[in-house]
């Protein structure tokens, strides 16, 4: 264990919290809610930032990491579409590309191949965390509605795209390796 890692296992710890305090409908709830998902964000780029300045990047971070981003976000909207803040649709989108992604990144990782975060993904990822914001304030200040509408629209276009753009590099990187023997496949997997 490291300090990256421990903030990635806080972030982590952090995803129920949230939940609970959102689902309190009450403003100190929300605005509880609000601020422990500002720390997780917190969390998620110093995790990364410490351990690649400390030279502290570790299998577990690898895995970790994206786990608890997709939890983080993947919580933030359940709970506003359990607050009828968000249609439950759009959520569907965004949560189903986040699987899909995943999946073809472990596949991939089966086969021996990585395949890194795009520019797309980061951007989706930096959109999820102001709609997020911007929806969740919008449940108290209306006059923030359009503004949370637009970027939830923003962030399930950048889904789809980013989406596609992964499945794209998945397709082409995979046609180019071999998958690995069975002997190697332990190794591929964990090759990050």
């Amino acid at each position: 264990m490291n300090i990256p890692n421990t903030l990635t296992l806080l972030r982590i710890f952090l995803v129920p919290i949230l939940v609970a305090l959102l689902l309190t409908r009450t403003d100190g709830g929300l605005f509880l809610g609000m601020g422990v998902f500002g720390v997780a964000v917190l969390t998620d780029y110093l995790d990364g930032y410490l351990a690649r300045r400390r030279n502290e990047v570790t299998r577990l971070g690898t895995l970790l990491d994206p786990i608890a981003d997709k939890l983080l976000t993947a919580a933030a909207f359940i709970s506003l579409v359990e607050m009828n803040a968000v249609p439950a649709w759009m959520v569907v989108i965004i949560v189903g590309r986040e699987f899909a992604v995943t999946g073809l990144r472990n596949i991939a990782a089966g086969r021996g191949i990585l395949i890194p975060a795009s520019g797309l993904g980061k951007g989706k990822m930096v959109s999820q965390v102001i709609a997020i914001f911007l929806l969740l304030l919008a449940t108290r200040v209306p006059a923030l509605g359009l503004p949370a509408l637009l970027a939830l629209w923003v962030v399930v276009l950048l889904a789809l795209v980013s989406g596609a753009d992964y499945v794209r590099r998945f397709w082409r990187e995979g046609n180019r390796a071999p998958t690995p023997s069975a002997e190697e496949y332990p190794r591929a997997v964990h090759a990050k």
